[in-house]
């Protein structure tokens, strides 16, 4: 590994998982299951460093780059202990009326811009001179 990924390993969390992340993976995580997006997910093994989280302390390490828009449902409702069961570990079977997952395009260039926006392309619409000034006195 070269001088520069090492560095990013230990400086930036967006880019993948820190070193400190996979150290106290190794140390405390138990593999619970990973995504079709290859997002491997973990529950702690040890006593709880906060009560707050609930139960047991459960996280995520991206494949890639950290959007949490990478999340899909299922994994998101078990990361959030909106359920006990993780989506590995039962028969689901997506509804018909159900969508696949789709991760968040803002600010790329597949980002929805509707007609009218700035950052659409061709002429924007005309005004159409409905707009009424507002003036003091009136």
């Amino acid at each position: 590994m070269a001088l520069k990924d090492t560095l990013l390993r230990i400086f930036t969390w967006w880019s993948g998982s820190t070193v400190s992340l996979e150290f106290y993976t190794k140390r405390n995580g138990q593999f619970v299951g990973e995504d079709e997006l290859g997002n491997r997910y973990y529950r702690a093994q040890g006593p709880l460093i906060d009560r707050s989280v609930g139960s047991e302390r459960r996280w995520v390490i991206y494949n890639g780059y950290a959007d949490a828009s990478k999340v899909p449902p299922g994994w998101r409702g078990w990361l959030c202990h909106a359920t006990d069961v993780a989506p590995s570990e039962e028969s689901y079977v997506p509804r018909e009326w159900q969508k696949p997952h789709e991760e968040n395009l803002t600010g790329t260039v597949a980002a929805y811009r509707p007609r009218g926006s700035q950052l659409s392309y061709g002429q924007r619409p005309a005004a159409t001179g409905d707009y009424v000034p507002w003036v003091p006195g009136e």
